[in-house]
């Protein structure tokens, strides 16, 4: 399995570096524990794909 940085992803998500970020199944503990610690947490959408796959996408006029 990769090893991936969330901090590093979710902050290039949040600053718009990139537009989404493909979280597979293995890696959603990994992902979540990071994510759990963000005070905008809300504003982080994801859209479940196949296999476990989640693409998580930042909306910051989150409604």
């Amino acid at each position: 399995m990769e090893n991936i940085d969330f901090n590093t992803s979710i902050n290039q998500l949040r600053s718009g570096e990139i537009k989404e970020l493909l979280v597979t199944q293995p890696q959603f503990l990994a992902f979540r524990d990071v994510w759990l610690q963000c005070e905008d947490r809300v504003k982080f959408v994801g859209e479940a794909g196949l296999n476990g796959n989640i693409i998580y996408r930042y909306l910051p006029e989150n409604k």
